[in-house]
């Protein structure tokens, strides 16, 4: 009698475990909307680049304490006047989001300034095209040869917005207008500072373009072009 009331004690325990996991994880139907890709994601890091993933050089306070990371301007926006350009980029890619858009291409911006202050050429090569990875690649190498070291401390997003999108045949062109406050200061090889003041923070403003074709299978984005405003 004692074993038939364990096996169906167990019995009990096994459908309240069962139970609460579907309350918990809910059912799979096989309708599940794939998760949203990253259109900005670079390919996955090897266990080497794990191990040092941050985004933003960070210069440390007077008193040693590291800054605070990048404070937020919201979600950003897109600008009434991108409307005609935006639509004409759904036309050729349904899955284009401009609102998601704005938020990635947001942390594409703190990844390229921090892997730029930093000189790694190897996670700025899957965010930019050929011709302003060269770009890049001539600053990186020029710094380095002279002995020099940039440090840049992105404070944070005064405003980040689209502003203008077109499609150039099956191109699409999204240039975006992120308003930041920043400390640069480049520092010779003997420590001094030879430009910039590390106790001055600077208003910039950047005009950058992102572009992918609409026919490839690859999602992603790339930069294109840069400019600065003021």
């Amino acid at each position: 009698m004692g074993s038939h009331i364990e096996i169906i004690l167990i019995a009990l325990v096994a459908i309240f475990l069962v139970l609460r996991l579907r309350s918990v994880l809910g059912r799979r139907t096989g309708n599940e909307r794939p998760p949203t890709q990253d259109p900005f994601a670079p390919p996955a890091p090897t266990p080497e680049a794990r191990r040092d993933n941050g985004n933003v050089v960070q210069l440390p306070r007077p008193n040693g304490e590291p800054l605070a990371p990048p404070r937020s301007a919201g979600q950003g926006r897109v600008a009434p006047e991108a409307a005609a350009g935006i639509e004409a980029i759904r036309k050729a890619d349904r899955s284009f989001d401009p609102q998601g858009f704005v938020g990635g291409a947001r942390a594409a911006f703190e990844m390229i300034v921090g892997a730029f202050a930093k000189g790694d050429l190897v996670s700025l090569r899957p965010l930019l095209d050929d011709a302003t990875f060269a770009s890049f690649e001539t600053a990186v190498k020029d710094r380095q040869a002279q002995g020099r070291v940039l440090e840049t401390s992105l404070i944070g997003f005064d405003s980040t917005e689209l502003v203008r999108a077109e499609l150039r045949g099956s191109v699409a062109h999204v240039t975006m207008r992120f308003v930041t406050e920043q400390i640069n200061v480049t520092r010779g090889a003997d420590g001094l500072v030879v430009d910039g003041n590390p106790n001055a923070v600077e208003r910039v403003t950047d005009l950058w373009t992102f572009a992918r074709d609409t026919r490839s299978d690859n999602p992603n984005w790339l930069l294109v072009g840069t400019d600065t405003e003021g």
